[in-house]
């Protein structure tokens, strides 16, 4: 007998599955070939690309699995709390990863250049290794060198990418409270809508990309404000851009009807994630762009 959202005293085990066996392979796979491919190896490359399309296949079948089992109604209530926990635990980590980046950023600025420049206990630093230092920021070596870059600044694209972002933010709320309303075609619509935004804000992030690598020489190599700089927007673009694949996936599962306004998790995971990303461009747009 199916077990369905009325059983509230079962939790659903699914049957013996290959996924986490051969994912694993996949992701080693994967490994070993970027590994190789960084270090100079001609087949690193190619073994790389197989990994990651295999392990792009086996997520394709083992969410493709989880939705089969969440439409032919086997989750309960006490499924969709563990979904819950494990969703708030991966959201945590994922501002752990972005506090770090950050931290980096915040130590560089307040204890790692002031000390070169001779402040405090530096002094002795500051002789031996470049007595012409200056704790200014952004910094990077000299410019007869290749140290000399310009900064993007904050009132051009990225205020465009925040307001963009910020409007995402309203639109899958809409389209929450749509769904929540069983009003499909409004829940559509406004879905699109932030999954559009989504691809709009990836677009202008690349046009700062190349704007900075062709005329201004702000690369990643530009000492560590340059690092700080496209290691912080670079990850967040790649959130970005996952969370626009989800977004869309969302909306194609909206399409065919899979969610309900009493059970809809998949929609509202993808949606704390989005939220999430907004929060951290926010804090990206001040620490980074303005300050």
């Amino acid at each position: 007998m199916a077990q369905t959202h009325d059983d509230p005293n079962i939790y659903y085990v699914p049957h013996h599955s290959p996924w986490p066996f051969v994912g694993s392979i996949t992701l080693f796979v994967t490994a070993v070939g970027v590994a190789n491919w960084f270090n100079g190896a001609m087949w690193g490359k190619p073994v790389f690309l197989v990994g990651l399309l295999a392990t792009l296949a086996v997520l394709f079948g083992w969410f493709g699995n989880v939705i089969s089992e969440s439409v032919a109604g086997r989750y309960n209530d006490k499924v969709d709390a563990s979904f819950r926990m494990g969703m708030m635990w991966f959201i945590f980590s994922e501002v752990m990863f972005f506090a770090a980046f950050f931290g980096a950023l915040f130590y560089a600025r307040q204890y790692a250049l002031p000390w070169l420049s001779g402040e405090g206990d530096g002094a002795l630093t500051n002789q031996y290794l470049w007595n012409a230092f200056s704790a200014g920021w952004p910094t990077n070596g000299p410019a007869g060198v290749g140290g000399d870059f310009q900064t993007i600044p904050a009132w051009g694209l990225p205020l465009i990418n925040t307001l963009i972002l910020l409007t995402s933010g309203v639109t899958i709320t809409i389209a929450h409270h749509a769904l929540k309303a069983n009003e499909r075609g409004k829940l559509l619509f406004w879905l699109g809508a932030t999954v559009v935004l989504g691809a709009v804000f990836l677009f202008f992030q690349a046009e700062e990309y190349i704007h900075a690598y062709q005329e201004l020489n702000l690369k990643l190599s530009s000492g560590i404000y340059g690092a700080t700089f496209f290691m912080l927007t670079g990850f967040h673009g790649m959130h970005v851009f996952l969370g626009t694949v989800m977004l869309a996936i969302i909306w194609l599962r909206c399409l065919r009807g899979h969610f309900s306004k009493d059970h809809h998790f998949g929609f509202e995971a993808v949606a704390w994630y989005w939220h999430f990303v907004d929060v951290v461009w926010l804090g990206l747009f001040l620490f980074v762009y303005v300050l």
